[in-house]
């Protein structure tokens, strides 16, 4: 069950006792996905049976897969896109591959990017991977992409299929890509000089985007009908693709869930206190920026990625750690080059129609580890001025004591915390709207205004029979978490089951679900046209609007509503004002 408990861990992060499970948790090889031990992408000997594509870069050899419904489909996993980000290329912008030299046997999973994991579970720092699965029918058009970009805080998760499974999307007419990125220090290390401006996880998810330009359309896809989708840190780089100058004309549609790089954080050049932090982590000296890297350079990958644990407090805070920076310029292609407010402000983007959400309780379940543990209710209490600003990403400035007194007013009626159900209801939707809520709201009204194309919201409220947060008493179900829409997108094998074809209104989750992403891909409007998806014939969804700010609330039924959570982010907007 290790490899179960740590990646739900790296889901939840749910404090120090989620760790202490995984360090005395017993090894079992059968939680792990289809294949865990090393290929490499363009080597070894491929399937002969399996099914083959030749591209501009290459030909490629795949594998077979099968959808929920039994539909026959390719899949080709593992492939490069990148060099090899080691030795002298750590910490380097992503090297573009262009050709392969010889047949790439994409018939087996790649390894996930370095995080903490057991041995048992494929990682490698060589991980810049692709994967895509196509159809396996004969189209007269090129299908519609969508390129999912997974969730993990930058830290944590990896495109691989048992955590972004195919078989449900794959019973509509798409071609899906999911890929690794550079996580944490490898990917996100910025001393904001030239030795590491930063930014390079998010500049190997356009080399990626890149490679799916020049190759798709081998896989049955179209170039020129690309989706952009993903969630919590996969949302965030969604829509900060849509501002950097690098990936103008590489996608044609979006959707964000459930997070926001526009939120009540300032924005910063550089992340040189989390260098230092993993300097000190795994013994390097502190002096400079130089001596950071050439340190660094020399550690091995497994001890950078389990060093994650030191980042965080005790209460597994702050949450969000890497986050995109305006990169000062040195000469280098930035990823980006202005504040994202300000470039969507000023129409500086490539703007496309586009979706936005976040679920009905988010991050609800953060506040149940504190109110549950005396010894933590107490040091929140006690130290709430040091605390607060760290759990609730409130900008470090003379301003953030007063705005987590001001918070702890609003949402806790100013008294301790308490072990009983309002100071969790209340905790629970500080971190709700802290972490991912007040970014998402800010995002949805800043994009109405200032895109040319519509945009949609919505609120994802279906609480099915499995959640990334269950009771541990009775295992089911309390609400519409972080991360839930997923569940209903990808088969998640690290740690649900496949949801079968029934009559469940799970099952007809999946099937609203990927009906809704299918008809956006196409069209770039995610209502129905005529007849040709029944499950989606009761979805009338409006565009929001500054002056109706309406959005769809996906539940057991479609319901349109209007200006989601505004009494609570009222108090955000008070004390973090901007001009819309």
């Amino acid at each position: 069950m290790l490899l179960k408990t740590l990646l739900i861990c790296l889901v939840a992060r749910e404090t120090l006792a989620c760790r202490s499970k995984v360090d005395h948790a017993s090894i079992a090889t059968t939680e792990s996905p289809q294949n865990d031990q090393p290929t490499t992408a363009s080597s070894g000997q491929p399937s002969k049976d399996g099914p083959l594509v030749v591209t501009p870069a290459g030909a490629i050899r795949g594998s077979w897969m099968e959808t929920r419904r039994g539909r026959q489909f390719k899949a080709f996993r593992g492939i490069r896109y990148a060099e090899p980000p080691v030795g002298e290329l750590r910490f380097k912008p992503p090297v573009p591959i262009l050709k392969y030299t010889n047949e790439v046997n994409a018939s087996e999973e790649g390894p996930a990017c370095p995080l903490p994991v057991p041995p048992t579970y494929y990682i490698d720092e060589d991980c810049l991977t692709i994967n895509v699965y196509t159809p396996n029918k004969n189209s007269s058009k090129p299908l519609p992409v969508i390129f999912f970009i997974h969730a993990g805080g930058f830290y944590s998760m990896t495109g691989r299929s048992d955590l972004a499974g195919p078989h449900y999307l794959l019973d509509r007419d798409i071609v899906l890509v999911t890929i690794n990125y550079r996580l944490a220090t490898l990917g996100f290390l910025s001393t904001g000089d030239a030795l590491a401006p930063g930014n390079n996880g998010y500049k190997d998810q356009v080399v990626a985007l890149r490679w799916v330009q020049r190759n798709i359309r081998a896989f049955g896809g179209d170039p020129d009908l690309v989706t952009i989708a993903g969630c919590s840190a996969g949302s965030f780089s969604v829509m900060l693709h849509m501002i950097s100058p690098m990936t103008k004309g590489l996608f044609h549609r979006a959707i964000s869930i459930s997070g926001s790089p526009i939120n009540q954080l300032p924005d910063r050049n550089d992340l040189y206190s989390l260098a230092v932090t993993q300097a000190e982590l795994v013994g390097c000296p502190t002096n400079n920026s130089k001596a950071i890297i050439d340190c660094l350079k020399t550690k091995p990958f497994r001890e950078l990625g389990d060093s994650l644990p030191g980042f965080f407090n005790q209460f597994y805070d702050p949450t969000l750690l890497w986050s995109p920076v305006v990169e000062l310029d040195f000469g280098q292609e930035r990823y980006l080059d202005m504040k994202p407010i300000d470039a969507v402000r000023q129409g500086r983007m490539h703007a496309v129609p586009y979706i936005i959400s976040q679920t009905h309780d988010e991050f609800f379940w953060k506040a149940f580890p504190i109110v549950q543990n005396k010894t933590l209710r107490d040091t929140m209490n006690s130290e709430w001025d040091h605390y607060a600003p760290i759990s609730f990403q409130l900008a470090k400035d003379d301003t953030a004591v007063i705005s987590a007194h001001k918070l702890r007013q609003a949402y806790l009626k100013d008294t301790p915390i308490a072990e009983n159900r309002e100071c969790a209801d209340g905790l629970g939707k500080l971190y709700a709207d802290a972490l991912i809520g007040f970014g998402v709201h800010r995002l949805a009204n800043l994009m109405c205004r200032h895109s040319p194309h519509k945009v949609y919201y919505y609120q994802f409220a279906y609480v099915g029979n499995h959640s990334h947060y269950e009771d541990p008493v009775t295992n089911k179900s309390l609400a519409a978490s972080h991360h839930d829409d997923l569940i209903y997108l990808f088969t998640l094998s690290y740690r649900f089951p496949t949801i079968e074809v029934s009559d469940s209104t799970d099952s007809l989750i999946v099937d609203r679900m990927t009906a809704v992403w299918f008809n956006f891909a196409k069209y770039g409007d995610p209502n129905p046209r005529g007849n040709e998806l029944p499950e989606l014939s009761t979805l009338q969804w409006p565009a929001m609007t500054p002056t109706a700010p309406k959005y769809l609330k996906f539940d057991k039924q479609f319901s349109i509503e209007e200006n989601m959570f505004e009494d609570r982010f009222n108090v955000w907007e008070e004390l973090y004002s901007i001009q819309y």
